[in-house]
């Protein structure tokens, strides 16, 4: 259990602040993977993408024709020429880069209800949703650029919030408001749930692996931040173990007693190994891994909290995928933020 402190509050500064979605909640932000665009979107039902114009981010394209209401998540394919946009009117819609900005090329349907996330695998031939309706779907995208739906998954028993997939493995892992998180592979041509992470009291909102994938942190309405490893050498862990008969991935920290009301993503810098938090309680919070505990039996120190990050719910942080440092938010206000993160000299 990590113990509250913090090394260092002036870690975290502000450096632009824009009025993203005026008037409407700003739900997620996604890095392209070069870092140099972010897309946010909203409760307007429109996707912004944004660019720096020396040092400023100024808005270079709002796509909004392409849902009926709000969108809930984006998700930009690994080759940075595709953005799909989740939307509570229950599609998804794909949308190619082009010279003269963005072209909805094609609208994924099929899923009964709200669409609550989507995510593409790392080779980019995968896509996942999930959805109010409790289910999960693959997608499976073929060289002409059309869709096919090859799996749906039914494991959990309420609201599917979030998916993520594994930084270099076809391996997903999705979150429910049935509080607990389940992980995902293709066995024999068919897409199965292998493994049920169970521990969180509460909803579980976001997940996010760390660079290697051997890690994987959840985050929830329970006020925590779990981390969760893969031992495929079959060490023993601590903590709580997962229900599958194959005790591979396992609790071995809980971060608790930080955050004040419920926590809405977790993001994992792959770059430097810091993990930052979006909370209801308007704040941002930034852990780093104590750099001498056993890699088994880690701890987290809190090196930074913003506590007045966003004037209302903070919705989504997310690390600039090739800018050390760099960190975006964004909140019910219609706000984006970009932060800059200042690595505490002991991490």
């Amino acid at each position: 259990m990590a113990r509250p402190s913090i090394k260092d509050p002036l870690a975290l500064t502000l450096s632009c602040r824009l009025a993203a979605h005026p008037d409407s909640r700003c739900w997620f932000v996604a890095w392209s993977p070069s870092g140099a665009l972010l897309a946010s979107c909203g409760g307007d039902r429109s996707v912004r993408v944004w660019g720096r114009q020396g040092e400023n981010w100024v808005c270079q394209a709002v796509l909004g024709e392409g849902h009926q209401r709000t969108v809930r998540k984006v998700a930009w394919s690994l080759c940075g020429s595709y953005l799909a946009s989740a939307s509570f009117d229950a599609t998804t819609c794909i949308w190619k880069k082009t010279p003269d900005g963005f072209e909805c090329v094609t609208t994924l349907e099929g899923h009964e209800n709200e669409v609550k996330s989507v995510a593409w695998s790392p080779s980019g031939s995968l896509l996942a949703t999930c959805s109010r309706d409790k289910s999960v779907w693959i997608w499976e995208v073929d060289e002409e650029d059309e869709y096919e739906c090859v799996s749906v998954l039914n494991s959990h028993t309420q609201d599917v919030k979030h998916v993520v997939w594994h930084p270099s493995q076809e391996l997903l892992a999705s979150a429910s408001y049935d509080d607990t998180v389940k992980l995902y592979r293709e066995e024999e041509d068919d897409w199965v749930c292998f493994t049920t992470l169970e521990g969180h009291e509460s909803t579980v909102w976001g997940l996010a692996f760390d660079g290697a994938g051997r890690r994987l942190a959840s985050c929830s309405d329970d006020r925590t931040v779990r981390i969760w490893s893969s031992d495929e050498q079959g060490e023993p862990g601590t903590g709580v173990a997962c229900s599958s008969t194959e005790p591979s991935w396992k609790c071995i920290c809980t971060l608790s007693g930080y955050h004040t009301r419920t926590i809405y993503d977790v993001a994992w810098c792959r770059l430097t190994g810091a993990v930052a938090t979006a909370c209801g309680d308007d704040a941002i919070r930034v852990f780093e891994e104590e750099p001498l505990a056993e890699p088994q039996h880690p701890t987290f120190a809190l090196t930074a909290h913003m506590s007045r990050a966003h004037a209302q719910d903070v919705n989504c942080v997310a690390w600039n995928p090739a800018e050390p440092g760099l960190l975006a938010s964004c909140s019910d206000d219609g706000e984006v933020a970009f932060w800059r993160y200042q690595r505490p000299e002991c991490c």
